[in-house]
């Protein structure tokens, strides 16, 4: 197993080892860049969600159904990304896909009719799975490379983008179109990706150290498949959590707690900022507690938050019931896939993603049919038990391993 706990150094004064660190620290700082960019373009997309709806006329089940095909979308396309990662390597998917990620945003304000919005989301679904699964795929590489738990650092890049996008877009939600807006999401896309990606087509991604590779033992394949899937489900129960929020946490602000729409979309805000506080302190937090306490300790405060988020009668105890839920999520995903990858390696990082960021994408229309059917706050409290699921899957795992093989 990858000793991903201890630091690397290269040896003084060794042929190539300053070179080498410098290709990683730019390699991370881009890396860390299409995270951050992911992150402030999706922002920016789910606080314009209300304008959407409102300009085509869509019910809550039509927007449920709209939705449904950024999940399709993501679906397909997360399924064959992993093939192309490996035969095209992960660093050329991330940029390609960014590229398509930054046009296909501008589509869903040229729509004008639920079932035109569903289509285009299709392409921006397909975009936003393939380049989670991409980038996913060359930070495991990279943490490999590096030896230490810094997973937590890439999803805190992606928050951070998060909270960026959802704070510029409750300021521009009175003053820009979604059209204006979203067509500046797009060119603000092409530019970063222009400044990030050549560093990721010139640089290979990392091998892990020899040592790391004569340390790995064949596995029994069954038993690990089985386990990942355990460390996928977790990753699920929580990033459907977080799509949850993204896509009508500031529709349950503004409709059931008549909130202006500025604090409307700063509701999401909220929980990205205190998710990217959580997952800055990852790290650490990993170092001392381990991951076990950190998966059951944050499911449970995500539950608690979560019910105050959606039971609460006033926008000021909904906006703190949110934040608690952001601290609370912060770090499960990442320590999610990085428990599959350490039972099976790549692959298991690609199924535990998949599976998380199908969570993400699969739960925002499953809100929207649970909303029709009952209400919106009783929808979101589906946020709480999914997250208190986590918690207890989590502390049945704390010994998961995969078997030896024979």
């Amino acid at each position: 197993m990858p000793l991903l706990n201890k630091v690397r150094t290269a040896v003084p004064g060794g042929p190539g080892g300053n070179t080498a660190d410098r290709s990683l620290s730019r390699l991370r700082s881009a890396l860390t860049l299409f995270f951050a960019l992911d992150g402030f373009l999706f922002a920016g997309w789910v606080v314009r969600i209300p304008a959407i709806k409102q300009q085509t006329g869509a019910t809550a089940s039509d927007l449920g159904l709209a939705l449904l095909g950024v999940s399709a979308g993501a679906v397909v396309t997360m399924t064959l990304t992993g093939r192309l990662c490996r035969r095209y390597g992960s660093h050329a998917v991330t940029v390609l896909t960014a590229v398509l990620l930054s046009l296909s945003i501008a589509l869903p304000a040229l729509t004008g009719s639920p079932l035109s919005l569903g289509l285009v989301l299709l392409l921006f679904g397909a975009a936003y799975g393939g380049i989670n699964v991409a980038m996913n795929s060359a930070a495991v590489d990279l943490v490999a490379a590096l030896r230490r738990p810094v997973m937590p650092s890439f999803h805190a890049a992606f928050s951070l983008g998060g909270m960026l996008g959802a704070g510029l877009g409750g300021l521009v939600a009175g003053s820009l179109s979604p059209a204006t807006h979203l067509f500046g999401l797009t060119v603000v896309g092409l530019l970063l990706t222009a400044l990030a990606g050549p560093v990721l087509l010139r640089t290979p991604s990392p091998a892990p150290p020899e040592e790391d590779r004569a340390a790995d033992r064949p596995r029994s394949k069954t038993g690990s498949r089985g386990l990942v899937v355990v460390f996928g489900v977790i990753a699920l129960c929580t990033a459907y959590g977080e799509g949850a929020l993204a896509d009508w946490g500031a529709l349950h602000l503004e409709q059931d707690l008549h909130a202006h729409p500025g604090v409307a979309a700063a509701g999401y805000s909220v929980f990205a900022l205190t998710m990217t506080a959580g997952r800055l302190s990852g790290t650490a937090l990993l170092e001392r507690l381990g991951q076990t306490r950190t998966l059951v300790a944050g499911g449970a405060t995500a539950a608690a938050g979560m019910l105050l988020g959606a039971l609460a009668p006033s926008v000021w105890a909904a906006l703190l019931g949110f934040a608690v839920t952001g601290l609370g999520l912060a770090n499960i995903f990442p320590v999610a896939v990085a428990r599959a990858g350490a039972l099976a390696g790549p692959s298991g990082v690609a199924t535990a993603s998949t599976l998380g960021y199908g969570g993400m994408l699969l739960g925002p229309p499953s809100i929207g049919f649970l909303a029709d059917w009952f209400s919106l706050p009783v929808a979101l409290t589906t946020v709480a038990a999914l997250a208190a699921g986590a918690a207890v899957i989590g502390y049945a795992a704390r010994n998961a391993r995969a078997p030896e093989a024979s």
